[in-house]
């Protein structure tokens, strides 16, 4: 069974069947660190399963607003015009937390906070806290990741690899 495991103190993203790492990858989570508060820009710990996939037939680079495909795709220019848009890009991986209280239900649901696993610019840096509380990752890897994660999939979001 596919899990997925995020440590935030090594930005990494752990793809796991049973205990078995399959992939990992690069990622940059919140600027802000972590947390689960509505509007803090912090990313989410705990539980947390793939409520939906958005974007399967979609191109590299495409852009979302509000989980839709805005018709446009992602260039330097475009960011030139829009220096302070949050860019989501290519796919879409909406997160759900499951540990009411703590990141589900009230101030601190993952979901109502529109908290994604999605692609960024590619010369945005992985490695490095830098998100809006989002999990960033190049887009080759979102797409890769994308094909291989059903909906429903759970992920473990961590500060430590020790938990």
């Amino acid at each position: 069974m596919i899990t997925l495991k995020v440590i935030i103190d090594k930005q990494q993203l752990i793809v796991l069947d049973d205990n078995s790492v399959l992939r990992e990858y690069a990622i940059s989570t919140g600027k802000n660190g972590v947390g689960e508060k509505y509007g803090s820009e912090k990313t989410p710990r705990g539980l947390h399963i793939i409520r939906a996939k958005i974007g399967s037939d979609c191109e590299p680079n495409t852009i979302f607003i509000k989980r839709r495909p805005t018709g446009e795709i992602f260039t330097p220019d475009l960011r030139d015009q829009f220096p302070t848009r949050d860019w989501i890009l290519t796919r879409i991986l909406w997160l759900s937390g499951l540990e009411v209280g703590k990141n589900r239900l009230g101030d601190n649901d993952t979901m109502r906070r529109f908290i994604y696993i999605h692609g960024t610019p590619d010369d945005i840096p992985m490695g490095i806290p830098g998100s809006k509380g989002c999990i960033r990752m190049r887009n080759k890897d979102i797409m890769e990741l994308f094909d291989q994660v059903p909906v429903f999939t759970q992920l473990h979001i961590q500060e430590t690899e020790q938990g």
